[in-house]
């Protein structure tokens, strides 16, 4: 970190990471279709007999000659970063991620616009929460550390941590929905369907947030500008979230990035839990069917989130403290 007092080294970051996007993207592409490729089994011939329509076949043979693993890289790698579109060579979108082997009728430019939003609205739904559960479990620790009240948070945290989600989904799942009633079982629609798979979501992102900000707090309660406040007479109130959490929220500032990225990528467990409509159950799908085109356009959708998201923090870290640019 380095100090600086003008707003042109944060510019400078900003095309910096931007400029590096397009060559991320094209590592990420590589690594993916070589992974993709080694799934065991031919995508265009499962032995459990499964096979995409005629069509699809025929159009992915013709145009990316898919029998031939360099050829298809390089003529789908024109589609997705949009050679084929300036040059001529594609009738399709801009980006194109050709059709989904294993849904007809289906482009994966189609799939991803009508269910990538309910992944985003079910992650960002998640990481709210957990902001919210997170921040006032670690003040309430901080407050009174090795109180009933830390040892209490800390248990919580510890169990938010150990336990996978797909586990609290479950259990989440036949307590609120199948023995008491009160919360559909699946499904998606309104609000009542995101509660019980975002809190299964937040929990463990909850968990690392109340741990920052518990050991974030106990250190600034201790601070000289704090002590100054409150020999000024300044309310509790107002010394402990306007002095103290706001220097113990930068840690926090720094992981929302990455954790959001991570809860929308990590939706995808919850989301076969609660029959949740979302990009999770296709891509589990495409990986259990070798779908090359969905597997990719999945992965660099949200490895393009996870980039954009880590430089809006840098960018929030700028703003929360002018003093610091992140390289």
């Amino acid at each position: 970190m380095r100090r600086t007092t003008g707003g042109h080294p944060l510019l400078r970051l900003i095309g910096w990471r931007l400029v590096q996007l397009p060559f991320i993207l094209v590592i990420i592409y590589t690594l993916t279709f070589m992974l993709a490729w080694l799934i065991p089994g031919n995508p265009l011939e499962q032995p459990e007999g499964r096979r995409p329509p005629d069509e699809i076949v025929q159009a992915m043979e013709a145009r990316y000659d898919f029998d031939d693993p360099m050829t298809f890289y390089f003529e789908y790698l024109g589609g997705i970063t949009g050679v084929d579109w300036i040059t001529g060579a594609g009738s399709g979108p801009v980006i194109d991620f050709g059709p989904s082997l294993r849904h007809e009728n289906w482009t994966v430019n189609e799939i991803l616009v009508s269910q990538l939003p309910v992944s985003i609205v079910l992650g960002l739904s998640a990481i709210m929460l957990a902001c919210v559960i997170g921040i006032l479990a670690g003040v309430m620790g901080s407050l009174r550390p090795g109180s009933w009240v830390d040892l209490v948070t800390l248990l919580i945290a510890l169990i938010g941590i150990s336990l996978p989600a797909f586990v609290t989904g479950t259990v989440l799942l036949v307590v609120f929905a199948v023995s008491l009633g009160i919360a559909p079982v699946g499904g998606w629609g309104g609000f009542s369907h995101i509660v019980l798979p975002a809190i299964a979501l937040s929990l463990p992102f909850a968990a690392y947030i109340a741990r920052l900000v518990r050991t974030g707090m106990l250190e600034e309660l201790r601070s000289d500008h704090v002590r100054t406040a409150r020999a000024k007479g300044m309310p509790e109130r107002v010394v402990i979230y306007k002095h103290a959490l706001k220097n113990a929220f930068l840690p926090v500032l720094s992981y929302l990035g990455p954790a959001t990225a991570a809860a929308m990528t990590g939706s995808f467990v919850v989301e076969k839990v609660f029959a949740v409509p979302g990009i999770g159950t296709h891509f589990v799908d495409a990986v259990l069917g070798k779908d090359i085109t969905l597997i990719t356009g999945v992965v660099l959708v949200y490895s393009t989130l996870l980039v954009l998201l880590n430089l809006l923090v840098d960018v929030l870290y700028h703003w929360a403290d002018p003093r610091i640019r992140i390289a």
